[in-house]
């Protein structure tokens, strides 16, 4: 079967901060067929963020597909408070790479 890379389909990938202690992960799509085939896919879940986040399910505190938008928003538990001893991305902005190589069983 074909697949497609995420960063393919997507207009915007990125993250951002949640609060001190969550990550925000949006995926904002080109346009409503790319939103659909994401969907449809199911591909953007609990199992598969904590897989490439290194992260437990538990901490994927939930995800989020908003229509009228094109966007899915997973959020997550931060490793590190924002600002703590050891943390190297106070804003969020730098930790959405992982989601660039996913991809997409397409129809």
């Amino acid at each position: 079967m074909a697949t497609v890379k995420l960063q393919q389909i997507a207009s915007v990938i990125r993250s951002k901060n949640s609060g001190p202690y969550e990550l925000t992960l949006d995926v904002i799509f080109k346009d409503k067929p790319s939103f659909d085939l994401a969907c449809r896919s199911g591909v953007i879940n609990k199992t598969t963020i904590a897989r490439l986040y290194g992260i437990s399910e538990a901490d994927v505190i939930g995800i989020v597909e908003f229509p009228p938008a094109c966007a899915i928003k997973a959020t997550i538990v931060r490793p590190y408070p924002s600002g703590a001893l050891g943390e190297t991305d106070v804003y969020g902005a730098q930790q959405h790479a992982p989601l660039l190589e996913l991809t997409i069983e397409t129809d």
